[in-house]
């Protein structure tokens, strides 16, 4: 059923929006939450088939009902079919408004062709088609800092400023994080810097920018200063700035801080992840305090955190190290019994590791389990297997 609004649609409106479950609708229309990808991409064809079909049959497209199927074109990463939609629209008296240019070149920045989506926000100015906004330029900004050009997006911040349009706190973090992920902090903290004097405020995704580029350019010092910094700002770190700061301290060998900072989730409202204890948990392994991981596990597991396939070989591996072979089948087993799947390398290196104690018995057992699991890991032929079943005594059909 549709709510009020929808009825101020038109019917293209409305057919394209059902087809493709437009977000932009989602609280005027009843929609699908969630598709597979196959099942998107077959409606986004039977949009434009219908598109296609009622141009000269149904009904003559608005502006909205072109931006909704190069909306989806792009979001396919079908960018030069969109572009083809954007050059029929004249056709039908529509001109291309902001919010076109903004989804084509965004799309342009998500396929990596950001000159192509730099030189369609010229033309646009050139031609004074429509006014370039501060998404326009900032979608430009971040698509030459994921590629690391990091001048080019410089001259971009400074060609917006010239056009009279203020950047964003986002503008300001995706220069941030680029400087960060390029390791040239003195760049980042003037970026930094030139925020705070707009009278911009720095979140936490601000902080987590620049903590990491810290820790990349190996700084942890000057990343834990801002760590603190945070805390009088009364910003909270989020899982990511976990993350960061955790696999920093513990790649200097730091385990002690580490620890420190994973004990701090018990009292954060923070969903945790695998990825934020295993730096930890790997640490002490490989110094040897197994005790202090299996700690660290539980407290994983109190927090609803399961162990994932990092984790446990992690910890089957550090067992071995030590000696605890019988604690390292327990955890191959609990493993198992997740639904956890080890890969190929794991196992081989586990049988090796209990052939090397002198455990031949409790190799092929884990051999066995492994094969019986059809985990595809193709470590024996079936005729081996059949051999070792019933040298163990395992009963097998006839």
């Amino acid at each position: 059923m549709l709510l009020q609004r929808s009825l101020h649609l038109n019917k293209s409106q409305l057919f394209i929006s059902r087809l493709l479950h437009d977000r932009a609708l989602a609280k005027d229309i009843e929609i699908i939450p969630s598709q597979s990808p196959e099942a998107w991409i077959s409606k986004v064809d039977e949009a434009v088939r219908f598109f296609r079909e009622g141009l000269s049959l149904y009904f003559t497209p608005d502006t909205y009902a072109f931006n909704i199927i190069i909306k989806a074109l792009c979001k396919l990463g079908e960018v030069n079919r969109a572009f083809e939609f954007l050059n029929e629209m004249g056709s039908f008296g529509c001109r291309p408004d902001i919010v076109t240019y903004n989804t084509l070149i965004g799309g342009l920045c998500r396929a990596n062709d950001v000159d192509r989506a730099h030189v369609v926000l010229n033309e646009i100015q050139s031609e004074k088609a429509c006014s370039p906004n501060v998404i326009t330029y900032t979608s430009i900004i971040s698509g030459y800092c994921k590629m690391g050009k990091m001048e080019e997006a410089l001259y971009v911040l400074e060609e917006m400023l010239c056009f009279g349009i203020r950047p964003t706190l986002i503008t300001y973090n995706v220069l941030i994080d680029g400087y960060g992920k390029a390791s040239d902090m003195p760049s980042a903290v003037s970026i930094y810097e030139r925020m705070i004097v707009q009278g911009c405020s720095p979140d936490v995704v601000t902080f987590t920018s620049l903590i990491d580029g810290y820790c990349r350019s190996g700084q942890v010092d000057n990343a834990m200063k801002l760590w603190y910094e945070m805390g009088r700002k009364y910003l909270f770190p989020n899982v990511y700035t976990f993350a960061i700061v955790i696999n920093a301290l513990c790649k200097k060998n730091r385990l002690d801080e580490a620890r420190d900072l994973l004990r701090q989730l018990k009292w954060r409202d923070i969903v945790p992840r695998p990825f934020m204890y295993n730096p930890v948990i790997d640490g002490f392994c490989k110094s040897g305090n197994v005790d202090e991981a299996n700690l660290i596990v539980t407290e994983m597991e109190e927090k609803s955190c399961l162990p994932d396939k990092l984790t446990f070989t992690i910890l089957i591996i550090g067992h071995c190290m030590k000696g605890r072979m019988h604690e390292a089948i327990r955890i191959f087993h609990k493993m198992l019994s997740i639904d956890c799947a080890p890969d190929k390398i794991i196992v081989r290196s586990f049988i090796s590791c209990l052939l090397k104690a002198g455990m031949p018995t409790e190799a092929n057992q884990i051999i066995l389990t492994a094969s019986m699991k059809d985990l595809n890991l193709n470590l024996l032929s079936s005729r081996k297997i059949l051999s070792l079943k019933k040298s163990m005594g395992i009963p097998v059909a006839a």
